[in-house]
């Protein structure tokens, strides 16, 4: 089970939106652990500290406490790496006691945030191989660089921090102005690093306009709050602000002075309770609006959800007027070539492609030049079929070939390209290895620009099939907040 099914089941099972915070900070650690006269009864055992028994032995005992307070009203915990390290290596080992004694079923979030890039790779490895922590959460500064060797592990998560509630950190935080400041930047950047199963954000939500600017931009992803409990915060804005539109979408902290009370699962079970109510109201109010305004992104759930907003975020769907190729001004500009550079996306976009290949039959993959060329390749390798591809120019020395690649006149081949706006170039290459003897049928693309391209296709003896079309693309952008009104209604006045 990857994180964010794991922390799914254990909100839906304990009914919570709550973490703990699993920190030994000795400053924190309630009196009773202390004091030899005062006992400490647990959830199942009376625990009357020693007092001579040392500072790691009272903490460790305070966790273990905690956690079965807690097991059955949190959906996560979080021990924050520094304060274990400042420990030592007593605290170190403190922290494998603790990760060791947390239930299965809760996920762990290691707060290390972590930004160092030499080290990201044994770090990664540390943390979700031998400690097996299921998130981590990493600073975005060094870049892609420093998250690419955790989202190598497709289960465990990733939470990048873009917002604290810090004072001093506005002038960093809100550069160059509070129009378009530095953290949402940040949250526009890693969007793109992977899909919302992987890559989370950390928000210090001190400030809820800054929550809200968060969810606005990244309502697709999961949001994991500090600085909930500042004086002046207000919990219910806070819900409002940073739940989705489905009420999920949002972990929140318990607070860390209820965790030093002698018995904080009364007051905690409360929290919940509290917590709950006001999602479900929020909930309500979400539900109601379908029936008034139908365009809504949880109601309109496309199966490419994450990849389309990724591709609009990477700038590879833009809105806008736009000159093309063939001179005509569109209201839209599509440009693939950055795939290559990400390797999340491009994995997403080739699992796309390999989908609607599998139920195609042919014999070996066509990439039309230049721009389906990686695109095949990738599919090439994934699905074990051997690739060619037809010369955009034939040279006139050497072989003169008119399609690279080995191949035996009768087999199928089945063209891939990335954008279908005339079909000219799809049909030019597929006519191209017709012409060695090749049987070509179906033609597969990424984007259908529509406009009956695909009847087009059929009437010269092909079948079309694409993974998205642009009004599926325009339609989920809309509704995810992604284009303004104008630019959808520019769009669909065209389609």
């Amino acid at each position: 089970m990857n994180f964010f099914d794991k922390l799914n089941a254990a909100i839906a099972r304990n009914q919570s939106l709550l973490y703990v915070g699993l920190d030994p900070n000795p400053e924190t650690l309630p009196v009773s652990y202390g004091t030899p006269q005062s006992p400490f009864v647990g959830q199942s055992c009376l625990i009357v500290p020693d007092e001579d028994s040392s500072l790691i032995d009272r903490l460790r005992d305070w966790l273990r406490f905690l956690i079965a307070q807690t097991a059955d009203l949190v959906c996560a915990y979080k021990p924050t790496l520094g304060f274990y390290a400042a420990l030592g290596t007593q605290g170190l080992e403190l922290l494998q006691h603790t990760l060791a004694i947390i239930p299965d079923s809760i996920p762990i979030i290691l707060d290390a945030k972590h930004a160092d890039l030499n080290s990201s790779t044994v770090f990664a490895e540390t943390v979700f191989e031998k400690w097996n922590v299921d998130a981590v959460t990493l600073s975005p500064y060094p870049g892609q660089d420093l998250a690419a060797p955790f989202l190598l592990y497709p289960d465990k998560g990733v939470f990048l921090l873009c917002h604290t509630s810090n004072p001093a950190a506005l002038p960093l935080q809100e550069y160059p102005n509070s129009n378009s400041p530095f953290y949402l930047q940040i949250v526009k950047e890693v969007q793109t690093w992977g899909t919302a199963e992987q890559v989370g954000l950390e928000v210090g939500v001190a400030m809820p306009e800054a929550l809200a600017r968060v969810r606005s931009l990244a309502p697709e992803r999961l949001i994991l709050a500090r600085s909930v409990w500042t004086e002046g915060s207000d919990l219910a804005t806070i819900l409002s602000e940073g739940l989705n539109s489905s009420g999920e979408g949002l972990i929140i902290p318990v607070p860390s002075d209820l965790l030093s009370h002698e018995q904080p699962k009364p007051e905690i079970t409360v929290l919940r309770e509290t917590i709950n109510q006001a999602r479900n109201r929020i909930d309500h109010e979400n539900t109601a609006c379908p029936v008034w305004f139908p365009n809504v992104c949880s109601l309109y759930k496309h199966p490419h959800l994450n990849l389309i907003l990724q591709l609009h975020d990477l700038g590879c769907i833009m809105f806008g007027d736009y000159v093309q190729a063939s001179g005509a001004t569109f209201p839209y500009y599509i440009d693939l070539r950055k795939i290559i550079s990400n390797p999340q996306i491009f994995e997403k976009i080739i699992a796309a492609y390999a989908d609607l290949l599998k139920d195609l039959t042919f014999d070996r993959i066509a990439g039309i030049p230049y721009g389906a060329l990686p695109t095949a390749t990738g599919l090439a390798l994934r699905m074990n079929y051997p690739m060619i591809f037809p010369r955009k120019e034939v040279k006139a020395h050497g072989t003169r070939r008119v399609v690279e690649g080995h191949f035996v006149p009768g087999e199928t081949a089945v063209v891939v390209d990335d954008i279908l706006i005339s079909g000219k170039s799809a049909m030019e290459g597929a006519g191209k290895l017709q012409s060695t003897g090749l049987i070509v049928e179906d033609i597969v693309v990424f984007i259908d620009h529509e406009k009956g391209v695909k009847e087009r296709l059929r009437d010269n003896g092909y079948r079309g099939h694409s993974v998205l079309s642009i009004s599926e693309i325009a339609k989920t952008l809309y509704e995810c907040d992604r284009i303004q009104p104008e630019q959808f209604e520019a769009f669909t006045a065209t389609h």
